[in-house]
């Protein structure tokens, strides 16, 4: 094992069921041969993050969250070859088995045992993590915070490898949150997308206009929108080639379909409760020939985000949408912060 001198215990966020957490020392993780320890620079938080503190999701406890980590290397197992001690990367969270029926089938998304680093195994809200050098990328350009944005990218990638837009397609996205805006970015780069952004006025409707990020912006009244969803619908008669759904909230998931024209597609892409259930008439799904689909993490696509946002020129902007930044100590605020969503983005970070 090739390393720097390490510690043998560090500091690290842990979640012993849900709601109940701690800073504590632990001991760094185990490096296996194949592995590559990472002394962590940031670590993004998401809204998927609320939802494991709460024990939703697929978490498993207890556990170290964190799940968009950005550092440096700092020991690599014996077996690690291509990279060198101090290289500046970004890793993959996901951990699949190869083995399973999804597995063998090419759909490694959909592994029986998917694992993920933050969520079903500890993370990266800590000092030091490992990861398999197969899921190692490096970086050049990015700040350590909006390097973050890597992970929510790849999963936007995913979302667009999934859409498959035809040329000139028309979209209508709800919500303007961090994936939102990169995959509404990337549904412009690729098909050339008439993108309408439909989401509550204030600071995240602000920076996605300085991102560019659509063509059209609806700000939506946050107390009585009806109006404006209803001239919405009248303004565009025969509806969108394609609708994401980016926000997280049932109920405006349940009216999306309103919007999809005949022929289109309908895009399940926020994260929601557990609970939460929506109701469509089988009846238009089948007479308009939608399309529903689902777009959840992803799965080989870094490589992709990294061409998109690490560049001198980046295709796709990022700048600003990390907005609040915090200290493992701070996990209450940063809680909270994501809560009443004064942050876009947090991050924790250690430099």
């Amino acid at each position: 094992m090739s390393s720097n001198k390490l510690p043998k215990t560090m500091k690290a966020l842990r979640y012993e069921k849900p709601l109940t957490h701690a800073v504590l020392e632990v001991p760094l993780p185990t490096l296996r041969e194949n592995d590559i320890m990472i002394k962590v620079a940031a670590c993004g938080v998401c809204g998927t993050d609320l939802h494991i503190h709460e024990g939703e999701f697929i978490a498993k406890f207890p556990l170290v969250p964190g799940h968009e980590v950005v550092g440096t290397i700092a020991a690599m197992g014996p077996n690690v070859k291509g990279f060198s001690l101090g290289d500046r990367v970004v890793a993959d969270n996901s951990e699949l088995c190869g083995e399973c029926f999804y597995c063998r089938r090419g759909k490694p998304l959909l592994c029986e045992h998917f694992n993920a680093h933050g969520v079903t195994m500890d993370g990266a809200f800590a000092e030091f993590c490992a990861y398999p050098a197969g899921k190692v990328f490096k970086i050049t350009h990015l700040s350590p915070v909006d390097a973050t944005l890597l992970e929510p990218a790849s999963c936007a990638a995913h979302g667009l490898e999934k859409i498959r837009p035809d040329i000139g397609s028309s979209v209508l996205m709800f919500g303007a949150g961090p994936t939102g805006l990169v995959l509404a970015q990337l549904l412009r780069n690729n098909g050339g997308c008439h993108v309408v952004l439909a989401a509550n006025a204030g600071s995240k409707m602000k920076l996605a206009k300085e991102l560019d990020c659509a063509d059209v912006y609806v700000e939506l009244d946050r107390k009585n929108p009806e109006a404006q969803f209803e001239a919405l619908k009248q303004e565009n008669p025969y509806g969108f080639d394609i609708v994401v759904e980016a926000t997280g909230s049932s109920k405006i998931l349940e009216d999306s379909i309103n919007y999809v024209r005949r022929g289109g597609k309908l895009v399940v892409y926020g994260v929601y409760s557990s609970s939460a259930r929506v109701t469509w008439p089988p009846s238009k799904i089948f007479g308009d020939e939608i399309t529903i689909l689902g777009s959840f993490s992803e799965t080989y696509m870094f490589p992709t985000a990294i061409a998109y946002l690490d560049g001198a020129n980046p295709k796709v902007k990022v700048k600003g949408i990390c907005n609040k930044t915090f200290t493992l100590d701070q996990w209450e605020e940063c809680l909270e912060a994501m809560r009443n969503k004064s942050a876009i983005k947090a991050a924790i970070v250690f430099e």
